[in-house]
């Protein structure tokens, strides 16, 4: 393999790569460098939300690379300026700025329940408040923002001022908030990269009856459970929440990197001219790419994405060899008696990408995935579970 040569030689080594070389495809089928086809239920880790080489997508990317591909955020562009319409007709929010990635929507997300509790509360009001479980990001705030001790060794010191809480564990928020100063309080509905592990509806209430209570930024980290992921729009709509802050990115992509921080009317104008910024964020080739992903996630496709789900937990749920099914929507978790790697690479072998989310296999294939394909697809990962 010359390009795993190559790639071995000079990208840095911060991928476990699997001995794979994807070269094209065409919906949810991807194609490696000697032909052999592969049905994809990772999408890119939940970014190719209408599969590979989607027609709707391409010619809008195509067609805004013939107008201009980059111009600052200096001046206005179109692409841009839709895509947050789109966004906050959708949502009910009231603004966005936009990043390049779901780290980057996490910290802007962080800026802003800062400096709306130091104007509204005090400076001293500063801690943010996650789950232990999480994940946020690999940026340093981020990560510390992630409640997960395996990601902060060796980047010590991490940024100070976060605070985590055991997920489901009541009292133990309502502590913290009592005894810490708290500005915002971020989660995720479904811990994705913590092992595709949902909130309850009851905890989830419980966060969102103290920020009321206590004045606190509710922010939800939608960056993988959003864009049509769960069944819904974003996941907090499944649960009836209105957050004041909502972080995505992924999915909305389509393939390109965008990140997005939507803000309530609540916060609607805490940043201004100078307190944040990104060179590429809302790239108009980028946002005409998203606009296109947005504008497509209606009524229709949700209830698509349901059924699917629907079809995946009753084949999964009790199958030879797995052990139990987490998830919603197409963001699911099978923990397996085999270990999980060995599951990933027979499924390989036999024509399916599949990913991982600690000890689970974990599905995230793009939104409209033929029914057929998908069934083809589960028989397989049944068939490796029960060998």
């Amino acid at each position: 393999m010359y390009i795993k040569d190559l790639d071995d030689k000079y990208v840095a080594g911060t991928y476990s790569r699997f001995p794979l070389e994807l070269v094209s495809g065409k919906g949810s089928v991807l194609k490696d460098v000697n032909g052999k086809e592969y049905i994809d239920l990772g999408s890119g880790i939940g970014v190719t939300a209408f599969g590979i080489n989607d027609d709707t997508w391409t010619d809008a990317v195509k067609d805004q690379l013939d107008k201009v591909q980059h111009t600052s955020n200096l001046y206005y562009t179109e692409p841009c300026a839709r895509l947050a319409e789109a966004l906050c007709e959708k949502t009910g929010m009231k603004k966005v700025f936009f990043g390049n990635s779901g780290a980057e929507a996490n910290e802007c997300a962080i800026k802003v329940a800062r400096k709306w509790a130091a104007e509204n509360k005090g400076e001293e009001y500063n801690v943010i408040v996650t789950l232990v479980n999480s994940f946020h990001g690999r940026t340093l705030t981020t990560l510390a923002a992630t409640g997960q001790e395996v990601f902060h060794k060796y980047f010590q010191p991490l940024t100070p001022g976060f605070a985590y809480v055991e997920a489901g564990n009541v009292e133990m928020l309502k502590k913290v908030c009592e005894e810490e100063k708290v500005a915002g309080i971020l989660f995720e509905c479904i811990q994705g990269e913590g092992g595709v592990v949902p909130l309850t509806a009851e905890f989830i209430q419980t966060i969102a009856d103290i920020c009321e209570e206590k004045n606190i930024i509710m922010m939800v980290d939608e960056v993988q459970t959003g864009n049509g992921r769960t069944g819904a729009l974003y996941s907090y709509m499944n649960f009836g929440l209105k957050p004041d802050v909502v972080s995505t990115a992924k999915g909305l992509g389509g393939g390109l990197p965008i990140g997005a921080c939507l803000m309530s009317e609540k916060v609607q104008n805490v940043l201004g001219p100078s307190d944040h910024g990104s060179t590429f964020g809302g790239n108009p080739v980028a946002s005409a790419g998203a606009l296109s992903i947005v504008n497509r996630l209606d009524d229709a496709l949700m209830a698509e994405v349901k059924e699917k789900s629907a079809y995946v937990f009753a084949e999964m749920e009790g199958a030879k060899g797995i052990e139990s099914v987490t998830g919603l929507g197409l963001m699911i978790g099978i923990k397996t008696e085999k270990p999980v790697s060995e599951v990933l690479s027979k499924c390989m072998e036999k024509g399916v990408i599949c990913l991982s989310a600690k000890d689970k296999v974990r599905l995230l294939p793009a939104l409209n995935i033929p029914m057929d394909v998908l069934k083809k697809a589960v028989a397989v990962i049944k068939e490796v579970c029960a060998e």
